[in-house]
């Protein structure tokens, strides 16, 4: 039934995902859910606001924190479609955030496993729960045509060495 679930919420950060693309962003969504309803919900945004902190995961977060009326996320799920970077990673510790559900592994600058590993850090005082692969396939499909596009459909040779296993390589 989580697997389910899971997939569900995974699809809405999907559906933001694409929205990014209309602004030229990379196509990253997030969606913050709490007893089982949607709280908040963004996309990558940097390229449209021109701010290097506008991604999926920190807008969904704040978002959450003005519905909720605390910073602390309490009960909140963050879902995203691609592993959460140093920045977010850190973010989600600071929210204390409790579980975080995402796609695809970034294996150049994945900080919840591929990189780094902040929100699993026993040096911190908060720890998160995390699950990864949902949609991963999916997720990262949408990724790979992104930056294939963006680069003229030339392949990326850092990319071409690193194995896949269902991330953006």
């Amino acid at each position: 039934m989580a697997q389910l679930t899971h997939r569900l919420w995974m699809d809405r950060a999907l559906a933001q995902a694409r929205i990014a693309l209309q602004t030229g962003d990379v196509p990253v969504g997030a969606v913050v859910v709490r007893d089982g309803a949607v709280i908040a919900e963004a996309c990558n945004r940097r390229e449209a606001d021109r701010d290097p902190t506008a991604h999926a995961e920190l807008l969904a977060i704040r978002r959450a924190a003005a519905e909720l009326g605390s910073w602390r996320l309490d009960g909140c799920t963050l879902y995203v479609t691609l592993e959460p970077c140093t920045m977010c990673a850190g973010a989600l510790v600071l929210a204390r955030l409790p579980a975080l559900v995402f796609a695809a592994a970034d294996p150049k600058a994945g900080a919840v496993g591929s990189v780094y590993d902040v929100p699993r850090d026993a040096r911190l005082n908060h720890r998160v729960d995390v699950s990864s692969g949902v949609l991963a396939e999916e997720c990262g499909a949408v990724l790979r045509r992104f930056f294939q596009a963006r680069r003229g459909s030339r392949p990326d040779p850092v990319a071409a060495t690193i194995p896949d296993p269902g991330g953006v390589a």
